[in-house]
């Protein structure tokens, strides 16, 4: 699987309005070689660099029909049914995404990761992202990941 954001700049920047500084709002996502066989799509999205907690999740996320394109700015909420149906866990503290917000102006890398299953997952609300990997253990046909950095009022 391949993914991309459109939102993003070419030169792997994410905009502000993504961020925690701005309006906070999921991408958009182009998904690209879906296996056939996939049943749902999960979706993460980690702080690579957050200096006490490397890794950090910002945003935990299943239960999406496998298609090619996720909109954007999702509403909040464990349970979303529109513009798509998504089942969202709990990521830095809430059932949403939440957007780069590094401190200190720090320079951030963030990892998107989508996941193709063969199943769809029975796991609570308030899961957080090591609760979605341990459901997903044997049910992952595919994933793709897509790394870019956040600066506020980078140059």
């Amino acid at each position: 699987m391949i993914i991309t954001l459109p939102q993003l700049s070419s030169d792997g920047w994410m905009p502000d309005s993504l961020s925690g500084y701005g309006e906070d709002m999921s991408p958009e996502m182009i998904i690209d070689d879906i296996p056939e066989a996939a049943v749902s799509l999960a979706i993460a999205m980690d702080d690579l660099d957050h200096p006490i907690l490397p890794g950090f999740n910002h945003w935990t996320a299943w239960n999406v029909k496998p298609a090619t394109r996720i909109p954007g700015a999702l509403p909040k909420g464990r349970i979303v049914d529109e513009p798509i149906h998504i089942e969202q866990g709990v990521g830095y503290g809430k059932h949403c995404y939440r957007g780069p917000k590094p401190p200190f102006n720090g320079n951030h890398r963030y990892r998107f990761t989508i996941y193709a299953l063969d199943t769809m997952l029975t796991i609570g609300a308030n899961s957080k992202k090591a609760d979605l990997i341990k459901a997903m253990e044997g049910h992952v046909l595919a994933e793709a990941e897509l790394i870019r950095r956040y600066q506020r009022r980078h140059n």
